[in-house]
């Protein structure tokens, strides 16, 4: 299981070098270059999101006493991953602000009602892009609960599993001690039975002496 994890962590460098990369020439592009760079940054955002579920999958698979270390390194990416998608939207809010701007400048000969609406439909697309990073993030946050509630079952469900394991343990030790004590008990009868013999036996030897010694009289 942890060779999977390692092979996801190297996708994982790979790919958010690429995306690091990326955000950083967005701004310098053309428009049309830009927005491509922007698609493609997207749909690997979302290629880095499916490799950190494999990796929470892979993690839940190890061994308790060594999952702690992995779920650390997990951490990490998945802060390391909330930092790209701030960046990315830092990046894409610049891109929108200059998108305007170069539209606005175009329409130098247009009317004042016309960039007016220009710019309301744009600050409307930015409030959309807004709102929907903000959903993203309360749906991220919710995974991650979900994820750690999970975590807790799995434990939970472990800690059933070795007190069940100690229940049984204990109840083949009562057995044994059980049978030892009968087996005891057995012993104790058959000697005391035994005693009972013997006494009968002497007592019975020295009545009969008696007799014998008496008739010889």
């Amino acid at each position: 299981m942890s060779s999977d994890f390692e092979t996801y962590e190297q996708d994982f460098g790979t790919l958010t070098a690429e995306i690091t990369n990326k955000i950083g020439r967005i701004p310098k592009l053309a428009a049309e270059e830009k927005t491509q760079l922007v698609l493609n940054v997207d749909k690997q955002l979302e290629e880095v999101r499916e490799l950190l579920e494999q990796m929470d999958l892979e993690v839940r698979e190890i061994p308790i006493q060594s999952r702690g270390m992995y779920n650390s390194r997990l951490k990490s990416y998945k802060q390391e991953m909330e930092k790209l998608e701030k960046d990315f939207k830092r990046s894409r809010i610049a891109y929108s602000d200059e998108v305007r701007n170069e539209l606005l400048r175009e329409d130098g000969g247009s009317s004042e009602t016309q960039r007016a609406h220009l710019l309301d439909n744009t600050e409307r697309l930015e409030r959309s892009s807004r709102r929907l990073d903000a959903g993203y993030q309360i749906a991220v946050e919710t995974e991650q609960v979900g994820q750690e509630i999970l975590t807790n079952l799995a434990t939970d469900r472990e800690k059933i599993q070795r007190s069940r394991d100690r229940l049984r343990e204990t109840d083949a030790n009562l057995g044994k001690s059980s049978r030892i004590l009968t087996g005891m008990l057995r012993r104790i009868i058959q000697n005391r039975i035994l005693v009972f013999i013997l006494g009968a036996i002497i007592l019975l030897t020295i009545v009969l002496a008696l007799y014998f010694n008496l008739r010889g009289h």
